[in-house]
C-alpha cells in the first residue's frame, strides 16, 4: 500500500526507524568505549605500581571491578634486612590509599578488596593492617619527632579526631610524617596516613632503636668489691713467683708484665668490661646481648636473662623493667614501651624510710636530722658513783689502819673481795643499761621522722663512694647503669637487690618499718643503699612521665593494638 505521496511503509520504517534504532544503540557503544578506555587506563595505573589485582568490566553498565589484595604488613628485620629496612619503596604506588608503599615492609595477604567504580580516579589502594606499636617504633626509629599535642588529641577524643591531626612530624619538624586519614575504609579501625623523604632518614643502624637501652660497664670502678685473696696467699704466691723469678728471671719478668698490664686495663675478653643492650618491652626485657655496636644478629653475643623475665613467681623482672625503663627515658629517648606499674610508682613516691635508721647505718650524721632520739646525760651519775666509791675505799682503810695485823689482813682480803663484786656489779648495770638504751634508741629511730627515696639515695651514694663502691664523680643515674649491667650478668645479685626492694615495699605497704626490718637492712646494707637508688630513678620517672607525651603515646598504643595504614 502506498499512500498519496508514494511513501510506502517500508520508507517509512527505513527512514524514520532505522535512525532510531541507530540513536539507541548509541549509549551502548559510547558505554563500551568509555568502559574500555577508563579499565585500559586501570590497569596502567596498577602496573605503574606494580600491583597485581583482577578487573572485569560490564560495558553496557558502564561498571569496572577491581580485586586488589590486602595485606597485613610489619617492618622488616632491623638486623637482616639492613639496606631495605632504612630504604625507601623504589616503586611507590601513586593510588589514594597507597601511602604505606612508601616503605619496605613484610607483606602477608589476609583477603581480597572488591571495588565497583566508573571512573579510573575513583580507584582506592586497599588500607594495610599493621600493628600501631611496630609503625611508631619504626617511624621513631628513622628519626620521626612525636606530635604532643597530636596524641593529646588522639587520646581525648579517639575515633572522633578530625582527618589530617598530625601525630609525627619529620625530623626537623616541618613536614607532617603520620597523620589521621578518612575512615572510608578502616572498618572501625583507626586510619592512618604515612608520608616520609629518604632526606628525613637521620639515623641509622648504629643507633639504638626505639624499646632498647644500653646498659654500660662499670669500667673505671667495681660497683661492687670483689673478693680479694687473703695475706697468706699473696704471700704463697709471691713466694711462688720469687721461687720462679729464681730459675728463670726472664720468663718470671714477662709474666709480672703481663699481669701488670692485665690489673692496667679491660680485658677485652672479659664480658663484665662490655656494654650490654637490652631491649624492653610491654611484656619486660626481652632480649640482652654483649656489644657495644648494633651489629649483625650472627655476631650478637646474647645474654641468659632468663631470671629477669616477668613471670608470677617473683618480682624481678618487674623490678629490672620498670629500673631500666627508667634508666633509659632521656630527653631523646622515650622508652614508653613498658608501662611501670602503679603500685611501684605509688611507693616510689612514698616517703618510707625513718631518718634514725639511716643514722645507725652509719649513713647520715644525726646532726643532719630532726631530733627524734632521747638525750642521755651520764656524767653525772658516773661521777656521783666514782666518788661514793673513792669514800667507801678510803673509809675501809681508814678503819683496817686501827686493827691489829691479823684484823687488818682479814679486812683488807674481805674489802678487795667486796670492791672486785662492786665493779663487777657496776659494770653489769651498765651494759644492762647500755642495752636497754640501744632498744629504746632503735625503736626511737623507727618512729622517727620519714624521707623521701630520693634523699635517702642523696646519702646512700655518698656511703657507697666513702666505702669504695662507686667512684666519687658518678652520680646515681650512672651507678644505676651499672647495677643493672650486674643483674644481668648475675642472677644471686640480681635476687639479693629485687629481695631487698621487695621487703621494702611490704613494710612501706603496711604502715611503716619495724624493728625486723631494720635488722634485715643490717644484715646487708649495701644491697639497701644500691636498692634506694634504683627507687629514687624511678621516682625521677615518674613524676616526669605524669601528664607527658610518653603516657599520652602509652595509652593510645593501647588503645589500638591494629591499625589500618594507607
Amino acid at each position: 500500500m502506498s499512500n498519496s505521496d508514494g511513501a510506502s511503509a517500508s520508507d517509512i520504517i527505513t527512514y524514520i526507524g532505522v535512525p532510531l534504532a541507530v540513536l539507541g544503540v548509541l549509549p551502548i557503544l559510547y558505554n563500551t568505549f568509555a568502559t574500555l578506555a577508563s579499565l585500559s587506563r586501570i590497569r596502567r595505573m596498577l602496573r605503574r605500581s606494580q600491583l597485581t589485582a583482577l578487573t572485569r568490566s560490564d560495558v553496557v553498565n558502564r561498571i569496572i571491578e577491581i580485586e586488589l589484595p590486602r595485606y597485613a604488613v610489619m617492618p622488616l628485620d632491623r638486623f637482616q634486612n639492613d639496606e631495605e629496612y632504612w630504604s625507601l619503596c623504589s616503586y611507590p604506588s601513586s593510588l589514594p590509599g597507597g601511602s604505606w608503599t612508601t616503605f619496605n615492609w613484610r607483606t602477608n595477604t589476609i583477603g581480597m578488596k572488591t571495588q565497583r567504580i566508573q571512573y579510573a580516579d575513583q580507584v582506592r589502594q586497599p588500607q594495610v593492617e599493621i600493628a600501631f606499636d611496630d609503625l611508631v617504633c619504626y617511624l621513631l626509629d628513622l628519626g620521626a619527632v612525636p606530635d604532643r599535642h597530636g596524641w593529646k588529641l588522639l587520646k581525648s577524643t579517639g575515633l572522633w579526631t578530625p582527618a589530617g591531626c598530625c601525630l609525627m612530624f619529620s625530623p626537623d619538624g616541618k613536614e607532617k610524617a603520620l597523620v589521621l586519614g578518612p575512615q572510608d575504609d578502616a572498618d572501625g579501625h583507626l586510619s592512618l596516613a604515612v608520608s616520609w623523604s629518604s632526606s628525613w632518614t637521620t639515623r641509622h643502624h648504629s643507633h639504638l632503636p626505639p624499646y632498647w637501652v644500653r646498659l654500660p660497664a662499670g669500667r673505671t670502678s667495681k660497683i661492687v668489691p670483689e673478693s680479694r685473696p687473703s695475706s697468706a696467699s699473696k704471700r704463697r704466691s709471691q713466694e711462688h713467683d720469687m721461687e720462679e723469678g729464681c730459675a728463670d728471671p726472664d720468663t718470671s719478668s714477662d709474666a709480672r708484665i703481663k699481669d701488670e698490664s692485665h690489673y692496667d686495663g679491660p680485658d677485652p675478653q672479659d664480658k663484665s668490661q662490655r656494654d650490654i643492650t637490652c631491649q624492653i618491652l610491654t611484656a619486660g626485657v626481652t632480649t640482652a646481648f654483649f656489644d657495644n655496636e648494633m651489629q649483625a644478629r650472627s655476631e650478637i653475643d646474647n645474654v641468659d636473662i632468663d631470671h629477669l623475665r616477668i613471670h608470677s613467681i617473683g618480682t624481678d623482672g618487674i623490678w629490672f623493667a620498670s629500673a631500666a625503663s627508667a634508666y633509659g627515658i632521656t630527653s631523646q629517648t622515650i622508652l614508653w614501651s613498658y608501662k611501670i606499674p602503679d603500685a611501684i610508682l605509688q611507693f616510689v613516691n612514698k616517703e618510707t624510710v625513718p631518718c634514725g635508721i639511716l643514722v645507725l647505718l652509719g649513713m647520715v650524721d644525726e646532726s643532719e636530722t630532726p631530733d627524734w632520739a632521747t638525750q642521755h646525760n651520764d656524767h653525772m651519775t658516773s661521777h656521783e658513783l666514782f666518788v661514793r666509791r673513792t669514800r667507801e675505799h678510803n673509809e675501809a682503810l681508814a678503819a683496817e689502819s686501827r686493827m691489829s695485823p691479823a684484823d687488818r689482813q682479814a679486812a683488807s682480803a674481805a674489802r678487795v673481795r667486796r670492791e672486785m663484786q662492786q665493779r663487777m656489779d657496776d659494770m653489769r648495770d651498765k651494759t644492762r643499761m647500755e642495752q636497754q638504751r640501744a632498744e629504746q634508741r632503735v625503736m626511737e629511730a623507727v618512729q622517727s621522722p620519714r624521707w623521701s627515696g630520693k634523699l635517702v639515695a642523696k646519702y646512700a651514694l655518698s656511703w657507697l663512694q666513702r666505702q669504695g663502691y662507686c667512684d666519687e664523680d658518678h652520680g646515681v643515674k650512672e651507678v644505676v647503669g651499672f647495677l643493672l649491667h650486674r643483674m644481668v650478668r648475675e642472677r644471686d645479685f640480681s635476687t639479693t637487690l629485687c629481695r631487698m626492694l621487695d621487703a621494702w615495699k611490704s613494710w612501706a605497704d603496711i604502715g611503716g618499718m619495724r624493728k625486723t626490718d631494720y635488722q634485715a637492712i643490717r644484715e646487708d646494707v649495701p644491697a639497701f643503699a644500691f636498692a634506694s637508688l634504683l627507687v629514687a630513678l624511678i621516682m625521677d620517672t615518674s613524676t616526669t612521665l605524669e601528664g607527658t607525651l610518653s603516657v599520652d603515646m602509652q595509652d593510645c598504643l593501647k588503645l589500638w593494638e591494629k591499625v589500618r595504614l594507607g
